[in-house]
């Protein structure tokens, strides 16, 4: 069985045909979704769909292009809403220089408060770095040295040397499907590495649809091509890769439940 570790589930797309959608990821393997938050007045809606869908679980967060919009949020509110039993992370959250739609010193600020809060709670905390190796890093390397925290890069698409520093820093790493693309060589020579007990595996639905899908929509049924591609680049068996990465899931997400 399959999880996947970061999905959209009320984003256009997929949210006008919901119950098809967990149809069809239950249908192919996928036993847990975790449905990620970006704006502050997703949080009811997202977490309202885990408490209706028992294999599906919530964050709560604020995506940096959204950091303008959110000057007040602070570390407070997130441990606050993060209290929900069916909420299991903090974000995302991170930096994006690639679109710059929010100051970047207002992103830096907010990804330390989401860090906060994921220190307080003990909740991972899912981050979000685009064009912001540096930043990243230095703040990550900071955030840590104030107090232990753990989370996941999600959507990888960094370097080796930005993955080797997540991983010195304990955090996961998780793999859409652009790891299935054909221009992504780099990406899949870090695939081919990761250790096995730190590696995640998700759609970012609806965005990133693997191939042989990609141009569609993507939804989380299609995180088991993702999976299996990646078994194929470390040469295991695709069990054995949805054995590993549900396991990690759960071992970064310890308030989910089997």
């Amino acid at each position: 069985m399959f999880v996947d570790s970061h999905c959209h589930l009320n984003y256009k797309g997929l949210v006008e045909q919901q119950a098809e959608i967990l149809a069809r990821a239950r249908d192919s393997g996928v036993s847990a979704m975790l449905n990620i938050s970006t704006r502050e007045r997703e949080w009811d809606e997202v977490i309202g769909l885990a408490e209706q869908e028992s294999d599906v679980w919530a964050s709560v967060g604020i995506h940096p292009h959204e950091a303008d919009q959110h000057v007040g949020m602070d570390c407070a509110k997130l441990v606050a809403k993060s209290a929900h039993p069916r909420v299991v992370a903090i974000g995302e959250t991170g930096l994006d220089y690639y679109y710059d739609k929010s100051d970047r010193a207002q992103q830096c600020t907010g990804f330390r408060e989401h860090i906060k809060a994921s220190r307080q709670t003990g909740l991972a905390i899912i981050i979000h770095t685009r064009d912001a190796e540096a930043d990243t890093a230095a703040i990550l390397t900071e955030e840590m040295r104030e107090g232990a925290f753990t989370g996941v890069i999600h959507c990888f698409t960094a370097s080796a040397e930005f993955a080797r520093i997540a991983l010195d820093l304990g955090l996961y790493i998780s793999l859409s499907g652009i790891v299935t693309f054909k221009n992504a060589q780099d990406l899949q020579d870090v695939a081919k590495w990761l250790p096995a007990d730190r590696l995640l595996v998700e759609t970012d639905a609806p965005f990133l649809a693997p191939i042989p899908h990609r141009g569609k929509t993507g939804e989380p049924a299609f995180v088991a091509d993702t999976a299996r591609f990646v078994a194929q680049l470390r040469d295991v068996a695709p069990e054995t890769l949805a054995e590993q990465t549900s396991d990690n899931f759960y071992d970064l997400f310890t308030k989910a439940r089997r």
